[in-house]
């Protein structure tokens, strides 16, 4: 595969890797497409089994090889990796393909956490999976997994849903979309944009529902900042210098009843003769909990009804 390309093994030296001064061989890897999972931050969140496979694959491939040499470097695997991210795909993932069918091992990690998740390995599993190829999932660290224990919030039921749209009408669009999913709901967010996510969420969700800015999972600055949505936007709204990886954990929607249509309309029609239409669903969905979307566009029925 060398000359397509593709780095495959780890040249003359042994397969093998360092835990605690010992140096362990790997044992060898049958022909899949191994997802492994890798540390989140803290080097040490790795398991055996990825340290066996990462050393033992006949290719390894990464998202980003100056970050996974940290990491191999740390345990002392030599296995050289060979670059497969979003910007080189179509191209890198037909050559893993290739590798697989020719009875290679290839072991796949992204530069954090479990791959698949949120990053371009779905298509190449995809691939696999279509070909007919083993995959074998090697689990480990994940960052949505460890903001949710980590926030207090409902874990019996929960939903992952990537990343919000960065345009703020797209996203409070998403939000409003997931308001009443019985579940806590769990993003991948930016530090530039974690104020006006929470802004846009205590708007469409409402002041009062829980939440949690998981920030630096496993790192030396971990934190966790939980307050209601209200409480965070207020925080992050005064300017809060923030940096690091975050996930922000919202908890699922209260269990009040839902007022009664005759009391939304009176608070609607209310709202309107101060507000802008938009202004006034956002309002009324922080007061009442309901969906912005459906109360704007309930309060657009209502303006059609009084002009006829």
């Amino acid at each position: 595969m060398r000359d397509e390309g593709v780095a495959s093994g780890a040249g003359d030296g042994a397969k093998s890797f360092r835990l605690h001064n010992a140096v362990i061989p790997a044992r060898p890897l049958e022909p899949a497409l191994y997802l492994v999972a890798t540390p989140i931050g803290n080097l040490s969140d790795i398991t055996l089994r990825a340290l066996e496979t990462l050393a033992g694959a006949d290719v390894l491939a990464c998202e980003d090889t100056r970050v996974t040499r940290v990491l191999l470097d740390r345990y002392g695997i030599v296995n050289r990796p060979y670059a497969y991210h979003e910007h080189n795909a179509d191209e890198a993932g037909p050559r893993l393909i290739a590798a697989l069918e020719a009875g290679k091992s290839v072991a796949l990690v992204s530069d954090a956490g479990t791959p698949l998740v949120s990053d371009p390995g779905y298509r190449l599993a995809l691939l696999a999976i279509a070909a007919g190829l083993r995959v074998v999932p090697v689990p480990g660290a994940s960052a949505p997994l460890a903001a949710l224990v980590g926030s207090g919030l409902p874990n019996d039921a929960f939903f992952f849903a990537g990343f919000l749209p960065s345009k703020d009408k797209a996203r409070r669009d998403r939000l409003a979309e997931l308001a009443n999913v019985p579940a806590t709901l769990l993003f991948f967010e930016s530090p530039h944009r974690i104020a006006a996510t929470v802004t846009a969420a205590a708007d469409v969700l409402g002041e009062a529902r829980a939440a949690c800015v998981c920030r630096e999972l496993t790192k030396t600055f971990e934190e966790f900042r939980r307050g209601t949505l209200g409480e965070l936007a207020a925080h992050y709204g005064d300017g809060a210098s923030v940096k690091g990886e975050i996930v922000f954990v919202i908890g699922p929607p209260g269990e009040a009843p839902a007022p009664e249509a005759e009391d939304v309309d009176r608070l609607l029609s209310m709202l309107a003769r101060d507000m802008s239409t938009g202004k006034a669903a956002t309002e009324a969905a922080r007061q009442t909990g309901l969906p912005r979307k459906d109360l704007y566009q309930r309060l657009l029925d209502l303006k059609d009804a009084d002009a006829g």
